[in-house]
């Protein structure tokens, strides 16, 4: 069983949104599920595999700044803040406290509802702790 955790963080690196879909679908796919949730922000950071055209029209739509560096087979070069984009440092030390709850590390949850329930117990403690 793959899948694959889209998660949204505020500036603390807490976690306050995330969505699961199949290890095998597209980046693009999570972002699409989460842009109605995310919450007001002056920025958003990301990886390169949330690099898409309609991705950064929305949210200059919503009014936030995006910093997502360009994929590598992109034709045309996306400026981006590198001094910015190394904050994302913060998402990966979020997934790093996640992966600290050994059920959800491990995945002994076979089912993804179940898998999914810990995921959000385990970001319900993160978030006041």
């Amino acid at each position: 069983m793959n899948t694959k955790l889209h998660a949204v963080a505020d500036a603390k690196g807490r976690l306050i949104g995330f969505f699961m879909s199949a290890g095998q679908v597209s980046d693009c796919t999570g972002a699409a599920a989460l842009l109605g949730s995310l919450p007001k922000a002056d920025w958003l950071l990301a990886d390169r595999g949330y690099d898409a055209d309609w991705l950064r029209d929305a949210l200059k739509d919503k009014g936030m700044k995006v910093c997502v560096p360009g994929r590598k087979s992109r034709k045309t070069a996306v400026i981006y803040d590198r001094r910015r984009c190394k904050r994302r440092d913060r998402i990966v030390i979020m997934f790093g406290r996640l992966t600290d709850w050994r059920r959800v590390a491990t995945r002994y949850d076979r089912c993804p509802e179940t898998f999914f329930s810990a995921i959000a117990l385990a970001a319900t403690v993160m978030f006041w702790l």
